[in-house]
């Protein structure tokens, strides 16, 4: 029995989870993660299979430019379990970035790096999970394939980082899923899942949560001294006015939309004594729907755009489509209900909550398959804070892979019945991976788009 095998090796499960936590790191940096993990697959008699070098050719081609480049290998890897019977391919998801927190005391001290979300208790669960997978019969009476993939790069941190990765041909897209949606390693994937830790000790799955577009706005100025601003042109001053007209916005985002917008000023001026010349704010906008957060965005573009021109500033955008609003499939929330009740208390399973206001890459995945995205308790202290910590590591890490085998079992028993119902009752919101990719290139947006004519005219161009 599978679950019988994932307790066998709870003390492995623990292992693991503590060493990653001992050594975070941040997305797309995650070498020492990636290699031990690989060791301890490989422990378990586990073939590993790396995201490696790949020609664009290869990969679904959604760069605008329409430019072949050779994409770098990046850190995580895959196994697969075939069950020798034709049926649907389950991928289960764990991903390997931590934060940066400097203030959490348990932090990397060179780095700042912390694994303040409970990516390593994701990492230890997915051990469990493949320990029981890979025990003697425990695909017997299943039918089809199940995909274990370590991710990188789901927290939307260091985007300069990772902006200038897209630049070198490393990676095409920022966030790990998506990234792996290009490179073609989930073509042949039907359904994905994975369980997140979460604060508390229950089980539950919201309806989904938002997406969100990655902005960065530069104000261009002219630097004079703080004695005769009149000689000047006030960058800062132009983003004042600029978050001043944004906030004259709010009332105009629909409640269903659940829109967010939080800008910061990254750089403000140099010197006391001068003009600040050039002035950054970066930015999410958040949403439950593409369309709806994409055309709010337009509106906050163009607020900012004319407040550097009633300043004199010129102004450069740059968005970039960050996470995709995540949908949690309704009939596979059905299945981890009844997974979920065999290890825990009815009383602590709650299936169905109110919408998320966060955002996940897993929301990619969601787009274009049927997927679900549960948390499971085990953690305490703030999510994403310096007091962050897990508390329960058997019920985040063990109870979390007792789950997901269960779960995995139950959508391919009898033939993959209860897979192939819900492959056939649901329609994902892009039929193909390709149009999922295209779609979101639309968003991606960078230029400078104040201009000022010699004849005193100012034109706003997007």
């Amino acid at each position: 029995m599978q679950i019988i095998d994932v307790e066998k090796n709870k003390s492995l499960i623990l292992e693991v989870e503590r060493h990653i936590w001992e050594n975070p790191e941040t997305g797309f940096r995650e070498w020492k993660t990636h290699e031990y993990l690989m060791g301890v697959f490989k422990s378990l008699g586990l073939e590993t299979k790396t995201f490696e070098r790949i020609p664009a050719s290869v990969a679904i081609k959604s760069a605008k430019d329409g430019k072949d480049r050779v994409f770098d290998k990046i850190p995580g890897f895959y196994v697969d379990f075939d069950t020798g019977r034709s049926g649907p391919r389950l991928a289960i998801f764990a991903e390997m970035d931590g934060l940066l927190i400097p203030t959490h005391p348990e932090c990397d001290s060179q780095t700042g790096a912390v694994h303040a979300c409970g990516h390593h208790a994701q990492c230890a669960a997915l051990v469990g999970v493949a320990a029981g997978l890979s025990a003697p019969h425990a695909l017997d009476g299943l039918s089809g394939s199940i995909r274990l993939i370590v991710v990188p790069a789901e927290e939307g941190i260091e985007n300069d980082f990772r902006q200038e990765l897209v630049k070198r041909g490393v990676i095409r897209y920022t966030h790990g899923k998506k990234e792996l949606l290009f490179r073609g390693l989930l073509d042949d994937v039907d359904m994905a899942f994975m369980i997140h830790a979460e604060t508390g000790k229950k089980f539950t799955c919201e309806m989904g949560s938002n997406g969100n577009i990655v902005k960065k706005f530069t104000f261009i100025g002219k630097s004079s001294h703080a004695a005769e601003p009149q000689e000047g042109i006030n960058a800062l001053y132009a983003a004042n006015v600029a978050l001043s007209a944004a906030n004259a916005l709010r009332e105009t985002f629909a409640e269903k939309d659940t829109i967010r917008f939080h800008p910061i000023i990254t750089h403000g001026g140099s010197a006391v004594n001068a003009i600040p010349d050039r002035v950054t704010v970066e930015a999410y906008i958040r949403g439950a729907d593409l369309a709806a957060y994409s055309e709010m965005n337009k509106k906050i573009n163009r607020a900012f755009a004319a407040s550097a021109a009633a300043i004199g500033c010129r102004l450069e955008i740059k968005d970039v489509c960050g996470s995709s609003p995540r949908i949690n499939n309704k009939m596979l929330m059905d299945v981890f209900g009844e997974a979920g009740a065999e290890f825990m208390d009815a009383a602590d399973i709650e299936m169905g909550s109110p919408w998320n206001t966060g955002c996940s890459d897993f929301g990619d995945v969601s787009q274009v398959m049927p997927a679900i995205h549960p948390h499971i308790g085990g953690a305490a202290g703030t999510n994403h804070g310096s007091d962050y910590r897990i508390a329960d590591p058997v019920l985040a890490c063990v109870t979390s892979a007792k789950i997901q085998v269960a779960a995995a079992a139950k959508l391919l028993e009898n033939g993959a019945a209860r897979a192939k119902m819900i492959l056939a009752n649901t329609v994902p919101v892009y039929p193909s991976i390709k149009e999922f990719l295209a779609a979101t290139d639309r968003v991606d947006f960078n230029r400078e788009v104040v201009y000022y004519s010699d004849n005193g005219n100012v034109s706003l161009t997007f």
